[in-house]
């Protein structure tokens, strides 16, 4: 199915995953089998017994890119490169701790010593750089970036709030000094050097096969019946205010099918710029057809688009979503595809609804042209909640949004992915060192934070025909999961979209009309 619309590997990194590719097609999954079956559940609810070989299921590392807020421009594709190398390490160590399970049974400091030490010297290294190139250019170098380098081990449990931060002495991990504006919070207190997973628990209803992918998710714990889900009972707030009685209540719908010219990559253009293979992990694309880590803005302009009003040239993009069930894909042995665990057949969307929308307490203004936003969290699973912003529903059911569980949904009706944008500009800036600063979401009265003026709100609306998995006695069978950084075991709330407005200025004056007039457009 599909494509990939580059190939353009070095040699290096066709071999950043060779552990993790052989972990994809089987190499590591009788290990993980067992290793899972070492804990059980006690019973319906879900009190959780833990097996005193319980091991380490991830890795969880500071978020650099998170704290870094004042990176001069001249700077940025540098400290860009080195931040996915963080990456990479991370996605380099994961693959080593999933292929070596037998040896830390045998070993209590195996991880520590052959994953842990290594990767926080790695980082150590790469940090030092992201300062240096920010110094290259007269800017001033975060002090004590060194305090992010280490990272812990850590179970398969949901993370419960927005408290990831891994200050190695328990500081605010702003980076700068400063509130880092995302609420993660320092506090954890850990040098890298404990292993966290080894008391996280986990969860019985995982001695499963690995549908796959060495077992690396999703698992029985990450699914619920819709009909368990209590109506308005969103766990999350960010961006689902709905329109209210005043401000600008028009609407414009742009028609750009589901991704019918099958364009896929495993880049990231927002994130990693010039780095192949940013995103470890599928997207999907609709809008833009000239869109991988190495296009320009002018790239941008000037490409094709599959929306109906030619211009809109905007990209917009998010993880595939696909079907565990042993499907050989087009990526199946591709860096971000099967070599990194996101296996099994890709789903297109039945229905890909791209909607922009008012805000309720004024008039909006037009969007700059190039403008990036990323809504949603690719790690929440090992940053915490702060950022998660996407749900899943079922057709008939939209009432009912979870996010941090994939549903099941009855016959008849299909699986809904909701992604909502931050609707609230600086004014100034199309992007920022971290990628969020810029944008903001709105207050709970639905105005915009000071400072910052309204713009069109984005609502991404994805349907899926999917077969439902089934669970049963704590394993699932045949599930599906969006695709994701490896280490983040295709967590549902590691859910997310992606952005780059490319409109031309008529077109953007014509929405800006339509929802400041109240006018329903497309």
């Amino acid at each position: 199915m599909g494509r990939n619309t580059r190939k353009r590997r070095s040699p290096l990194a066709t071999k950043v995953i060779a552990g993790a590719a052989a972990l994809a097609v089987g190499g590591g999954g009788l290990v993980w089998a067992n290793f899972y079956a070492s804990a059980h559940e006690s019973g319906p609810s879900h009190n959780r017994t833990r097996s005193a070989g319980a091991q380490v299921a991830t890795i969880q590392c500071p978020d650099v890119g998170q704290k870094l807020r004042k990176v001069p421009r001249g700077a940025r594709a540098g400290v860009d490169r080195e931040l996915a190398q963080l990456d990479k390490q991370i996605t380099e160590a994961y693959a080593r701790l999933a292929s070596t399970r037998q040896a830390q049974a045998g070993d209590a400091s195996y991880v520590q010593n052959a994953i842990l030490g290594p990767l926080k010297s790695k980082r150590t290294a790469a940090l030092d750089r992201i300062g240096t190139n920010i110094r290259r250019v007269g800017g001033n170098a975060p002090q004590g970036l060194d305090r992010f380098a280490g990272c812990r081990g850590m179970g398969v449990d949901q993370p419960n709030d927005g408290n990831a931060g891994n200050g190695q002495d328990g500081q605010n991990d702003g980076g700068q000094g400063e509130d880092d504006g995302q609420g993660q919070n320092g506090g954890q207190g850990q040098d890298g050097g404990q292993d966290g997973g080894q008391d996280g628990g986990q969860d019985g209803g995982q001695n499963q096969g690995d549908n796959g992918n060495g077992a690396a998710g999703p698992f029985a714990e990450d699914f619920v019946d819709i009909n368990d889900v209590q109506p308005g009972s969103r766990d999350l707030e960010n961006g689902f205010a709905a329109n209210g009685d005043g401000g600008s209540q028009g609407s414009f719908t742009a028609v750009c099918g589901v991704n019918e010219n099958n364009l896929f990559n495993s880049d990231n253009l927002i994130v990693a710029p010039g780095v192949d293979n940013g995103a470890h992990h599928t997207h999907d694309y609709v809008g833009n057809q000239d869109n991988d880590a190495f296009s320009s803005d002018e790239d941008l302009a000037n490409a094709e688009t599959s929306c109906q009003n030619q211009g809109d040239k905007s990209t917009y993009y998010w993880p595939v979503l696909r079907l565990q069930d042993g499907t050989q894909e087009f990526d199946a042995g591709d860096l971000g595809g099967g070599a990194e665990g996101n296996v099994g057949k890709i789903l297109k969307a039945s229905e890909a609804e791209i909607k922009f929308v008012g805000n309720q307490q004024s008039d909006v203004v037009a969007m700059p042209k190039f403008l990036r936003i990323i809504t949603g969290d690719a790690k929440a699973f090992t940053n915490g909640v702060a950022n998660a912003n996407s749900s899943f529903s079922c057709t008939g059911f939209e009432d009912r949004q979870v996010t941090d569980k994939y549903v099941l949904c009855p016959e008849g009706s299909q699986v809904v992915r909701t992604s909502n944008f931050q609707s609230c500009w600086d004014g100034q800036n199309i992007d920022s060192a971290n990628h969020r600063d810029h944008v903001a979401f709105v207050q709970q009265d639905g105005s915009c934070p000071n400072g910052f003026q309204a713009i069109p709100q984005l609502q991404v609306r994805l349907v899926y025909d999917v077969p439902a998995p089934t669970v049963e006695n704590g394993q699932v069978q045949s599930p599906y999961a969006v695709d994701g950084f490896p280490e983040q075991l295709h967590k549902p709330i590691t859910d997310h979209n992606d952005f780059i407005n490319v409109m031309d200025e008529n077109l953007m004056n014509e929405v800006v009309d339509c929802i400041n007039s109240g006018e329903d457009c497309q």
